[in-house]
């Protein structure tokens, strides 16, 4: 999964770390120090999939810009790289209308992650058909018949992730952090939910990747 990224980072060698990182794992980036030349750019070109914004940088502030962004309409998913490390910035950045907030220093694979995660809750299909059934891939319901099935919240969200990289394997790092954030309850639990999707789907619809994670194949 790739994508075209709006990068506002006013570190310019941080900036370029982040940059050759996120091309090298198939992304475009544009690169902006200050807040003024980012919205220019945004004005101009648009189409962009993801931001990545610092909050302390010339010009307005990443938390005025995003909100200035959200009340023009703009949904494209956001998220704050910021040196702030307490709650009242915290608080700011999702009021503001950030998807996700990382603090500094980050781990670049966690960034990678969290990218990817946005992108899919911001794309794809709204319903998706299994065999018989059909999975609302908004609402996270499963139809068989035309009748919805009883599906625990976080069985429909490990659905919903694999049905959405289809064919395409998903770690087990990646399955957790979608379905409990910081709070990983290990993979015991992620065998279980798979066990009973097979239950619905049938033993060869998804395949593990031992030591990495799963593919929905079916």
């Amino acid at each position: 999964m790739s994508g075209k990224v709006l990068l506002l980072e006013d570190d310019t060698l941080f900036g370029e770390t982040l940059v050759d990182f996120l091309e090298e794992e198939g992304f475009e980036v544009d690169h902006y120090t200050d807040s003024r030349s980012a919205a220019d750019s945004l004005f101009e070109k648009k189409g962009y999939d993801i931001y990545l914004l610092d909050v302390n940088v010339p010009g307005m502030n990443g938390f005025e810009l995003l909100e200035r962004l959200r009340a023009s309409g703009d949904e494209t998913p956001a998220i704050y790289i910021t040196s702030a490390r307490d709650k009242e910035a915290l608080f700011t950045g999702f009021n503001s209308g950030a998807d996700d907030y990382m603090k500094k220093p980050i781990d670049l694979d966690e960034l990678i992650l969290r990218i990817r995660v946005q992108l899919r809750r911001h794309t794809g299909a709204k319903k998706m058909s299994v065999g018989p059934y059909l999975f609302d891939m908004e609402r996270l319901v499963l139809y068989k018949d035309e009748e919805p099935l009883a599906l625990p919240r976080k069985l429909a969200e490990l659905l919903a992730l694999l049905l959405s990289n289809r064919g395409e394997v998903v770690s087990s790092e990646e399955i957790l952090y979608e379905l409990y954030g910081d709070e990983s309850p290990g993979n015991g639990v992620i065998r279980v939910y798979i066990n009973k999707l097979k239950q619905l789907f049938g033993k060869e619809s998804i395949s593990n990747i031992r030591g990495i994670g799963y593919c929905f194949e079916a």
